[in-house]
């Protein structure tokens, strides 16, 4: 718009002078926002074609062996509730914790059969179709939280997880469950000959088998759905496992003693269904990352807070705590060394290099 002079001075209006530009300007800057408005109106629209055909709604059956009140179904809601907000409510996370969907075994396969979605599961247990994955059950191979998570997010637990494709699977990443520590309805376990006979559930895979059987004591493979009650009735003595899935489960109910013998970390691993993953766009892949990454941090606190607090009510609840000396832990890490060395034998070279590599690499680091 072209202002006159005459315009820009004002006109004279019963003796008094009105100036026209305040006008002018508010009539410009109305139409300024008018187009404006317009242009983001329909920037929100594009934006919001783009995402229709991007994100398309889906309900995504997740599974897992925990209770909800472990910090694992923590995590799971937590990584929900973003990857709900990411995808303006389109992706939408259904748990099914306390191995509703089966035991970690069942529910691998039906994720390779593209029948579930998702799993939180042991590591351990993909050591069936990724034998290398038993690497990490080795026996006190590392000795605090963050030499346990440097392993896994360093590049020997990003080599794990590049080769789940070829599996059926895909691995968003890894989760923290803490040590776990043996219990038992005899005696506590203080040195390598209190194991001599004890009946301790393990997980079903060779490491726990041969190493405890190392330590002279009688393990018996056994689902996790099964334990609480063959502890009941006295199938078996004892178990192991963090301290959270102890007080979780209500192990104190049929086990007097709870032994600090932190002999492994448990990891779990975030698995996706193959099948489902390449039905996803880029654009949910990329959401499905980035929910992991950003629910990982809070996980991890809350399996710290959890892990303090359940000790302590472990006590409270009447088990008996008792601490391992130092000399004794190396002497169960002695016991189970001739393990170690077959089991690495029977690995890929390669992976079994990278992983003593990366163990050195920590160990100097933290120091």
């Amino acid at each position: 718009m072209v202002f006159s002079k005459k315009d820009r001075a004002g006109t004279k209006i019963r003796g008094k002078s009105r100036s026209l530009a305040p006008v002018c300007f508010r009539e410009v800057s109305m139409r300024l926002f008018a187009g404006l408005s317009a242009a983001a109106f329909g920037g929100a629209l594009l934006v919001s074609a783009v995402s229709a055909q991007e994100v398309q709604e889906r309900t995504i059956r997740w599974g897992h062996l925990n209770n909800t009140d472990h910090p694992v179904s923590f995590g799971v809601k937590k990584f929900a509730e973003i990857l709900l907000a990411k995808s303006g409510g389109k992706l939408q996370v259904r748990e099914f914790a306390s191995s509703q969907l089966g035991n970690e075994l069942q529910q691998q396969s039906a994720l390779r059969g593209g029948t579930q979605e998702m799993l939180s599961a042991s590591t351990t247990s993909l050591a069936t179709v990724v034998p290398e994955f038993g690497l990490l059950d080795f026996p006190f191979i590392v000795s605090t939280t963050d030499q346990a998570d440097a392993l896994v997010q360093g590049a020997f637990g990003k080599a794990m997880i590049e080769v789940l494709p070829q599996r059926g699977l895909i691995g968003l990443g890894y989760w923290g469950l803490g040590f776990r520590n043996v219990t038992n309805s005899k005696h506590p376990i203080a040195k390598l000959e209190d194991f001599s006979g004890l009946k301790l559930r393990v997980i079903p895979n060779p490491v726990y088998l041969e190493s405890f059987s190392a330590f002279k004591a009688n393990p018996i493979p056994m689902a996790f759905g099964e334990l609480y009650s063959a502890l009941e009735t006295r199938t078996v003595d004892g178990q192991e496992n963090p301290y959270t899935v102890i007080l979780s489960n209500k192990f104190y109910e049929v086990q007097k003693y709870v032994s600090a013998t932190g002999h492994t970390f448990t990891e779990n691993i975030i698995l996706v269904s193959k099948i489902f993953w390449d039905k996803l766009s880029p654009a949910e892949q990329r959401m499905m990352h980035e929910a992991y990454a950003e629910s990982r941090d809070y996980q991890k606190e809350q399996t710290r807070l959890q892990t303090e607090k359940a000790l302590s009510e472990l006590q409270a609840k009447g088990m008996q705590y008792n601490p391992v000396a130092p000399e004794e832990l190396e002497r169960m890490r002695k016991a189970a060394q001739p393990v170690v060395d077959k089991i690495s034998a029977s690995l890929r070279p390669e992976t079994v290099k990278l992983f003593n590599e990366e163990l050195d690499r920590i160990r100097k680091q933290t120091k």
